[in-house]
């Protein structure tokens, strides 16, 4: 405070009665929790104290909204303050959303904030647009993918401070390149969550998920937490929007609609600010009220089917009429629309998508999750072995649909090194249960390898995480990062002027693994395209002909690939785009 006062808030329902402030250098403050579960006292004391919440003689913890941590998860608390950091684009308002080029990172493998800071002209000059870091909320341990963060408020320091930060943030925006930041609001890491310990109302008692007993969303307190959490680091850290993941695992859906609300009317209006959503639901809804768009993950495993003719576990959905789901996702954003899926007849997932922006869509061919989660992390320059061919096609046709595209660190080079499940638990107990859980996981055949079991990388050891450095200097780095950039700045120069307002036309599939797609665009012109993912020639459709003739060719992922297509062929592992002039 202006005073030299720090406040110190703390919501604890279920205390012990010895509940006390401890800053390092002063006595004990006692504190009473009132009526609400509400304990607070403001204190003299200047920024960079070191505080803890102590329980009782053997128990002190970290503040739960702590903006900084001393010694990781388990140590002090720092007081901070807002502001102190002189901003060289204080009037930066971020990018209309149709111009985004989402580019996934983790800051860890990327150095830290001020390495990563060195990489942002390279990204701009590739086409990127919008810088997407992966979670950054402290976690234990100084390697974790973030899905493990306990202290939602704190960035984590073995990635950098908070000025560096700040500073990553500030050049992307002298480049004219956003920030979005992956936050977790549904659910905390197995090691340093104190919560229950004075605020087991925080949790559920009759809702578990897949890492312990729900968050109760139906609390306001609860609500509050994490709705400030995300104006937080809008405001505070200028972040341009958020990716929220896996809000399916949000029991209360009503405070994501409540939360959008609750950060746009307090952000100015001058300033863009989006919001995004990791959903297996496919609530369609969402995207109607508050949030810019939802990671596709149908998009995602048609493509993957197709590329690799994986179909084992929920790649299994998607390779029945592979070719006619990819044209529902290119027409109508999600195949799952309400209809049950193969795995689960009982089970009916999603909403109707049809009427939403193909910019309501995130494409990707491959992100964290998608590569993780697999028993070994294997990229797609790997699984697709010599059938590179239709890497590429599938390549063009992501940058070149109207959806949003996001590319995963690494892809641009081609690289094929791993991307694997990494922590660094410190508690021998804990790292053998997640070494064990792992290998539960991967006991059946779920890697296409055939029969198991398997012995997975250790996710605890260094070399795991050493392993998934992504920006190798291959021979054909160079190859695959000019082939990135030309489609790039194709699509900058052709598509995104056309993009705000475009709308799907139609689409089917011209064979089991090829489409065509129409889009009518904002200025009365169509954008066409043709892709053919199989390993045979096919014959092309009379509009394909038609568009070989009369449109305007905008690329072909293949030589000659148009052509073929004027004498009534669609080469094999080839898409083609064209653009199509007037009403």
């Amino acid at each position: 405070m202006p005073d030299g006062t720090a406040r110190f808030r703390l919501w604890a329902p279920s205390a012990p009665p010895a509940l006390a402030l401890e800053i390092e250098g002063m006595a004990p403050i006692p504190l009473q929790v009132d009526g609400a579960g509400w304990a607070q006292v403001s204190v003299p004391c200047p920024v960079g104290a070191r505080y803890r919440y102590r329980l009782d003689t053997d128990r002190a913890v970290p503040d739960p909204a702590s903006r900084l941590q001393a010694d990781d998860v388990h140590g002090h608390s720092i007081v901070t303050a807002p502001g102190g950091y002189s901003w060289r684009r204080p009037d930066w308002a971020g990018r209309p959303w149709e111009q985004s080029v989402i580019y996934e990172v983790h800051a860890g493998l990327a150095g830290g904030f001020a390495e990563l800071q060195q990489r942002l002209p390279e990204l701009a000059a590739l086409g990127i647009t919008v810088l997407q870091l992966m979670p950054i909320a402290d976690f234990p341990g100084h390697r974790n993918w973030g899905y493990d963060g306990v202290l939602p408020y704190a960035p984590d320091t073995r990635y950098g401070t908070p000025c560096q930060l700040k500073s990553l943030i500030d050049t992307a925006h002298t480049l004219d390149m956003s920030v979005m930041l992956d936050v977790v609001y549904n659910h905390f890491g197995p090691d340093g969550n104190y919560l229950p310990a004075y605020a087991r109302q925080f949790f559920r008692d009759d809702l578990q998920t897949p890492w312990g007993a729900a968050i109760d969303f139906r609390r306001p307190e609860v609500r509050r937490f994490f709705s400030e959490n995300a104006l937080y680091w809008l405001t505070e850290y200028r972040f341009d929007g958020l990716r929220l993941d896996a809000v399916h695992a949000i029991p209360e859906p009503g405070w994501l609609p409540e939360m959008a609300d609750y950060v746009r009317s307090r952000v100015p209006a001058s300033r863009r600010i989006h919001l995004v959503v990791e959903n297996d639901d496919n609530r369609a809804s969402l995207l109607r009220h508050g949030y810019d768009a939802q990671w596709n993950d149908d998009g995602h495993h048609v493509l993957h089917h197709l590329l690799t003719r994986e179909s084992h576990g929920y790649y299994a959905d998607y390779a029945q009429n592979p070719g006619g789901m990819l044209a529902r996702c290119l027409a109508e954003g999600f195949v799952y629309q309400g209809q049950p899926t193969l795995r689960d007849a009982k089970r009916r997932r999603g909403e109707p998508s049809s009427d939403l922006s193909p910019t309501a869509f995130i494409l990707f061919l491959q992100n964290h999750d998608q590569i993780g989660n697999r028993a070994f992390g294997e990229r797609l320059r790997t699984l697709v072995g010599e059938r590179t061919g239709a890497l590429r096609a599938a390549i063009a046709l992501q940058l070149l649909s109207p959806q949003i595209p996001l590319i995963f660190m690494g892809e641009e080079c081609g690289s094929q090194a791993p991307f694997l499940y990494f922590t660094q638990h410190r508690d021998p107990a804990l790292a053998q249960a997640v070494r064990e859980g792992r290998q539960r996981e991967f006991r059946f055949d779920t890697t296409g390898r055939g029969q198991g079991p398997y012995t997975l990388p250790d996710p605890n050891a260094h070399d795991t995480y050493a392993a998934c450095y992504p920006w190798q200097d291959t021979a054909d780095a160079h190859v695959w990062r000019d082939y990135y950039k030309n489609l790039l700045a194709l699509r900058k120069r052709m598509i995104v002027p056309r993009l705000a307002g475009a709308r799907a036309e139609c689409a089917s599939a011209v064979a089991p693994y090829a489409v065509e797609a129409r889009w009518r665009m904002n200025d009365g012109s169509r954008l066409v395209l043709y892709a053919n993912l199989g390993a045979d020639d096919i014959h092309a459709p009379a509009s394909a002909m038609q568009a070989a003739a009369h449109a305007l060719l905008l690329f072909q992922s293949r030589a000659n690939a148009s052509d073929a297509l004027a004498e009534g062929m669609l080469p094999a592992a080839c898409t083609l785009c064209f653009i199509e002039e007037g009403p």
